[in-house]
């Protein structure tokens, strides 16, 4: 089943090119992906697989592999939303919808996990165990297309489950991968202060709710430099202080916007906790009212070190010439919400590298001119390939 397979996907290297500039030319935004979820389900039609539509809280769409042996029961997953991009890239396939973009990859994880599953399904009675093919929708936009995909149910008795990203990080034939965790997680939070308002004449009769603001921008920052160990890592980003007001007027009230970043659940836990007292103290100390609204968007991504393991024996077992090397890539601050499925179920996401041929300097993913060099498509479907038949056997 392996060499078949390996043969089946270089022969259909082209198709997965043109799949990929197709999605690149009609790009959807998060949630509105209605035409890309179409051309998926239109790609199944006729192949004697069950396809489950409008999965989850949006256009998931779930295709079920039922091999022709006993054996374990794997997921594959490829997100296929845009980002809100205007496209500055010099490509026939540019988008030809205004203002959004294929700018992170998406459209080449659809393209390889379509021809991957085409492969499959004609090689399904030699398969061992089952296998669910998961096109997720909304990746880019919180709460995400993965958690309501995994509470549907529909991925229950999995054994383990696999994605990969293209990330211009080294040029195609570059597989990283990390053991643990591997991504960061993510909560979006806002703060409205509400104080009252005055001339800035008789700042007494007032209660300056940008001076507040102000504290909280500045005590906010002592949680990761006094309250979360040096070892471990945390980001608390202020985005925007909407405070805009009249020079000579005291502002009644500001509303600050923010991003926390950590590597594991304890830190996500301190972060959270710490900030709830300070926004206490706040109002504590100077007589202002607080609203925190404090979202965790995506949880920390976690590879399952044992599988994680087993997939980078199998692929540097592969020997195939146009993989370079497999390499043990460092912690991502990014965030990506397949953590959700390794929450429930074990598995390993792991990087493929697509920097353009001939570019010293490429533009990382959600950059206006972000490309890729397509040949990291084959590479991408040889690998999950690789990883599907070495769980089959």
């Amino acid at each position: 089943m392996r060499s078949k397979l390996m043969e089946m996907l270089e022969s259909r290297k082209v198709e997965m090119i043109e799949i990929r500039r197709y999605l690149h030319e009609n790009p959807e935004l998060s949630f509105k992906e209605e035409k890309t979820a179409q051309y998926i389900i239109d790609f199944y039609k006729g192949k004697d697989v069950e396809v489950q539509s409008n999965v989850g809280n949006g256009y998931g769409i779930i295709v079920t592999i039922k091999g022709g042996k006993p054996g374990k029961n794997i997921g594959l997953r490829a997100d296929f939303d845009a980002l809100p991009i205007v496209e500055e890239t010099d490509v026939p396939f540019k988008s030809k919808n205004e203002g959004v973009m294929h700018g992170c990859g998406h459209d080449g994880h659809t393209a390889y996990l379509l021809v991957l599953a085409g492969c499959l399904i004609q090689l399904k009675s030699e398969i061992a165990g089952t296998i669910k093919i998961i096109h997720q929708h909304a990746e880019e936009a919180p709460p995400g297309g993965a958690k309501s995909i995994v509470e549907s149910g529909v991925l229950d008795g999995l054994d383990a489950i696999f994605g990969i990203h293209l990330f211009p990080i080294k040029p195609a034939g570059y597989i990283g991968y990390r053991s643990g965790y591997a991504m960061a997680g993510r909560t979006y939070f806002n703060l409205k202060i509400q104080g009252v308002g005055g001339h800035g004449s008789s700042p007494h009769l007032a209660n300056d709710s940008i001076v507040a603001g102000a504290h909280f921008i500045t005590a906010v920052q002592t949680v990761i430099s006094r309250r979360l160990n040096p070892f471990e890592v945390g980001v608390i980003t202020i985005g925007s202080f909407d405070g805009k007001g009249t020079f000579n007027v005291i502002k009644d009230s500001v509303e600050l916007e923010g991003d926390v970043r950590y590597m594991t659940v304890e830190t996500q836990q301190l972060i959270e906790k710490e900030v709830h007292r300070i926004v206490r103290g706040i109002e504590a100390e100077f007589g202002v009212s607080c609203e925190l609204t404090y979202t965790a968007d995506y949880p920390p991504l976690y590879n399952d070190p044992k599988i994680t393991a087993d997939v980078k024996a199998s692929l540097e077992s592969m020997n195939d010439p146009d993989i370079k090397e497999i390499f043990e890539g460092p912690m991502l601050s990014g965030s990506e919400d397949f953590a959700y499925y390794l929450e429930k179920i074990p598995g390993c996401f792991f990087y493929i590298g697509c920097s353009p041929k001939g570019v010293e300097k490429p533009y990382f993913n959600h950059h206006p001119k972000f490309d890729i060099d397509e040949d990291a498509l084959l590479i991408a479907a040889k690998s999950v390939g690789q990883v599907v038949c070495n769980f089959s056997e």
